[in-house]
């Protein structure tokens, strides 16, 4: 079997100088002048992730209205018709795989399928047989530099001047300017921005030991996600999903307003801009280099085998491809490799001894390991939560005191009086569950203890952490394969309650958290959070 190799799209430059972008944007440009029912068209293998062109979907927005595609502004194109048979769109359509454990594997599939009839379509073209997906990995390069876009999807023509597919208008960037990067660490160290950004977009869910579920090392839900059926239904999303995946998608897609934002940042359109294939790829390589670091896939049939509705693919030149989890879990079984395979040079955070060193149970320059324990923790236990729904205002922010339960609240306490590098303390996470809305292009930073007029410094200081709404219209929907759950996230709070508890704020009883919408464009569409919870989950 043909191995072929990923490579960085980064390299030479980023532009249409590296081959593998130019003949991308070639194959691309190829598949965009088929018909929407035509299984080899762009079109069609966009809405096999997710679409807004069939009126009589529950999320179909009503009024007609961006993001259905029909309301796509510039470049590309999108068509709206044909719309192949309601039995081939059951098939295939609306597969994309959120908030569960089969997020990896189903996306695996997705790019597999589509490289094969872009490298077809590039071969017909009279380009290499041997071309493959390029990735972008947005934490490579000197201080960071790669964080931003490759260039070669940014101008508007070929080489040769014919119009470039890469290039998409309605794609904005996390300052709602075109300037299209991701604000991971090392790109805000460097480049620094006008506006707040505390590089919400990282790679620690790479120091995760287990897929799914928690230990001292991994935070809930798991590295690859929670346990799933095939259609989530308003899971939280995996640690990897969370961050860096959802926050990419909106952070490149950006908004200008709440009737036009970046294609990136919807899952029923995200598909259509090319960049989303080259970010999935990343999420793929860095999968493939956490597995290579010795972390394990689920064992477990359910996840082996699927759910009970398959995964499926249209091929070119053959029949439909159907797939498990188990066929895709390892690069060895498939075709194709990666250029970087190596995990990141950089100090290794051992989170639960810096938590020990804060209480005051370790000593700073004892050396500690951490025992993994069992996939399946002990049973969490709800430490408080606010009594109703929290709106986020077109201000874009709202505060929330969570009242803490007496009896929770003093195992609290002694969880941290008696945590010793043998008893280990418990993980504290805060939910934001049943969160609801359209817009899905808004990305909601949460703090802790945040004093009032906070300045800068104060605000990084007791910032949690970023959540991306992507997907927050389809789970919303009301008769949608949601259930109108919406969304819910899990936040490790944990090293936010060991401080509260050395300045002795854990006797009152509440906790204050904020939540804000990132960024200068709030949206006009009111975003609800259902609940503010925090839970203790013993180690």
């Amino acid at each position: 079997m043909t191995q072929f190799t990923r490579t960085n799209a980064w390299d030479d430059g980023g532009t249409l100088s590296n081959p593998s972008l130019l003949w991308y944007a070639q194959g691309v440009r190829k598949m965009m002048e088929r018909e929407l029912n035509d299984p080899a068209s762009w079109w069609f293998f966009a809405a096999i992730h997710g679409e807004y062109v069939n009126p009589n979907n529950p999320w179909y927005p009503k009024p007609p209205a961006f993001p259905a595609w029909g309301f796509v502004k510039g470049q590309p194109s999108v068509p709206t018709s044909p719309l192949p048979s309601l039995s081939t769109q059951t098939k295939f359509w609306n597969q994309c795989q959120h908030g569960t454990w089969y997020f990896l594997p189903w996306h695996r599939g997705y790019l597999y399928a589509l490289e094969a009839q872009l490298r077809a379509d590039i071969v017909s073209l009279g380009g290499p047989d041997d071309w493959a997906l390029p990735y972008w990995n947005y934490f490579g390069g000197p201080q960071g530099a790669e964080a931003a876009i490759p260039p070669a999807f940014t101008t508007a023509t070929l080489p040769d001047g014919s119009p470039n597919a890469l290039f998409v208008t309605m794609r904005y960037g996390p300052e709602n300017n075109g300037n299209i990067y991701v604000p991971t660490p090392a790109w805000i160290d460097s480049h620094g921005q006008p506006t707040p950004q505390y590089g919400d977009v990282t790679d620690t869910c790479m120091l995760n030991d287990l897929y799914t579920g928690a230990d001292a090392k991994t935070p809930l839900p798991g590295f690859g996600g929670p346990e799933s059926g095939f259609s989530h239904g308003g899971s939280p999303h995996g640690n990897m999903e969370s961050n860096p995946h959802d926050l990419v998608h909106v952070y490149v897609g950006g908004i200008k307003s709440d009737a036009d934002y970046g294609l990136m940042a919807d899952p029923g359109t995200a598909a259509l801009d090319p960049i989303f294939y080259l970010h999935h790829c990343n999420i793929d390589r860095m999968w493939a280099v956490w597995n290579g670091e010795g972390n394990a896939n689920p064992s477990d049939a359910d996840w082996l085998n699927g759910p009970t509705k398959q995964f499926v693919m249209p091929m070119p030149g053959s029949e439909p491809w159907t797939y498990t989890p188990a066929d895709v879990q390892s690069l060895s079984s498939l075709n194709y490799i990666y250029e970087e395979t190596a995990a990141p040079k950089k100090p290794a955070i051992n989170l639960m001894a810096r938590r020990l060193v804060a209480l005051g149970a370790l000593s700073a320059t004892d050396k500690f390991v951490a025992p993994k324990t069992a996939a399946q923790p002990k049973p969490a236990e709800l430490v408080g939560a606010n009594a109703g729904p929290l709106q986020i205002s077109k201000t874009g922010s709202a505060t929330v005191n969570v009242a803490l339960q007496q009896s929770a609240q003093k195992n609290v306490v002694k969880s941290l009086q008696l945590a010793s590098s043998t008893t280990l303390p418990d993980q504290f996470y805060l939910k934001l569950e049943n969160v609801r809305g359209t817009q899905d292009a808004t990305v909601l930073r949460v703090y802790i203890d945040l004093p009032p007029q906070a300045d800068q410094a104060t605000h990084h200081a007791q910032f949690v952490g970023s959540v991306g709404l992507f997907g927050l219209r389809r789970a919303s929907a009301k008769d949608g394969a949601h259930g109108s759950d919406g969304l819910t996230f899990i936040l490790d709070i944990s090293r936010f309650v060991d401080t509260l508890f050395v300045q002795h704020k854990l006797s009152a009883d509440q906790i204050k958290v904020d939540v804000e919408s990132a960024g200068t464009v709030h949206p006009a569409s009111p975003i609800e959070v259902g609940r503010v919870s925090i839970y203790r989950q013993p180690v």
